[in-house]
């Protein structure tokens, strides 16, 4: 298990590159599949922001985010950074906002997201867009 903010700023190493292709801005998630679907980057020598499908992460460790590949997706996701997001039941009910997510750094799956009012599981989830994290109430 790792954190989003453990991820936050980790170089992003390619073996095809001699050195860092930039640090990792953020991770994008499909709530549909529950999972983390892209990688999102700036520095070093991508001067701009870069995305990166998640398929193309080898590994993520404590020390780096390593790709296989460094092709970007041919559609770019919403920008809609988990972090810092405000917490909503489907009924519109106040429920805090995203401190952190826990995800399985093999497979991208989401395990659980902190709230300012405590832990949603991830089968909790159902929608995520410009105003709010959409969670069923539990």
């Amino acid at each position: 298990m790792m954190l989003f903010t453990e991820v936050r700023g980790l170089p992003v190493v390619s073996p095809a590159e001699a050195g860092p292709l930039g640090t990792v801005t953020s991770l994008t998630v499909d709530i549909a599949s529950r999972a983390v679907s892209h990688v999102r980057l700036r520095g070093s020598r991508l001067r701009r922001e870069t995305v990166l499908p998640w398929d193309a992460v080898h590994a993520v460790g404590p020390g780096a985010v390593r790709v296989r590949s460094t092709a970007a997706p041919d559609t770019l996701p919403p920008r809609h950074d988990l972090l810092g997001r405000r917490v909503l039941t489907e009924a519109g009910a106040e429920h805090g906002t995203v401190l952190d997510v826990a995800f399985d750094p093999e497979a991208g799956r989401l395990l659980a997201v902190f709230t300012t009012r405590g832990e949603v599981s991830a089968d909790r989830l159902l929608g995520l867009g410009d105003h709010a994290l959409v969670v069923r109430a539990g």
